[in-house]
């Protein structure tokens, strides 16, 4: 996932309304460069208060991994969809074949530890899907060197020993992991986990290749914006980025 610019990929999860798909083509106009789509799940470990209440909600609207994807191959958008779900769901067999046949290109797995990712890598190459892994602050360089080197399409940088959610600053910790992982991946580095101000993505990617925008657009989706106003508040991040 290389482009000319700091790449921008915003978070929607799947399911938390009726018309959801209709925030993937005003994100794309924004300036998103992919698409991150959330399956919910019912026991989201990695993800905080905003993404809990929206996969509740997501659920309780009767949203499945396959109405998701149902909905996505009904859904044309002229940037690349990436999907994010939990292990209990990706590792079953078949499922990233499913995702090429609903137009994914990629794949987040938060909960997916290095030695378990042969569970799902060779299906993920099969289907052509890119299967992006995690690295943390706190993973030891040896580790984390091998979990770039093992990643596809980008690797995703946390920005802090923390869940999903708003912030008010980026943690110093973003920057660094960023710039140690600049020198052992040849992917796009894209930093997570809080960026929630434009100001912040501007920070991250002073070192990074781009930012992940996830939680400040649930919590204003929950609070009842459209597509129109969160693809203005993508907007701002994009202006950020450029």
């Amino acid at each position: 996932m290389k482009t000319d610019r700091k790449i921008l990929m915003p978070y929607v999860t799947g399911g938390i309304n009726p018309q959801w798909t209709s925030y993937l083509p005003a994100l794309a106009q924004a300036g998103a460069d992919a698409i991150e789509v959330g399956i919910p799940f019912s026991d989201p470990t990695l993800d905080g208060a905003t993404i809990q209440e929206a996969s509740n909600v997501a659920l309780a609207n009767g949203t499945t991994p396959q109405s998701v994807l149902n909905a996505l191959r009904e859904t044309t958008v002229d940037v690349p969809v990436i999907v994010s779900t939990y292990a209990n769901f990706a590792v079953r067999k078949g499922f990233c074949a499913e995702l090429k046949e609903a137009g994914v290109t990629g794949l987040i797995v938060p909960d997916l530890p290095l030695e378990e990712v042969p569970a799902i890598e060779t299906d993920a190459v099969d289907a052509g899907i890119e299967l992006a892994l995690l690295v943390s602050p706190a993973t030891p360089a040896d580790r984390a060197h091998e979990i770039a080197a093992r990643s596809r399409g980008f690797v995703y940088a946390v920005s802090s020993m923390s869940t999903t959610g708003e912030r008010d600053h980026l943690p110093a910790s973003a920057i660094e992991l960023a710039a140690r992982l600049k020198d052992a991946a040849d992917l796009p580095i894209l930093v997570g986990f809080g960026i929630s101000q434009p100001a912040h993505a501007a920070e991250a990617a002073r070192v990074a290749d781009g930012v992940i925008v996830g939680a400040a657009i649930m919590r204003r989706v929950l609070d009842g914006a459209g597509p129109e106003q969160v693809g203005g508040y993508v907007a701002t991040m994009r202006a950020a980025l450029d």
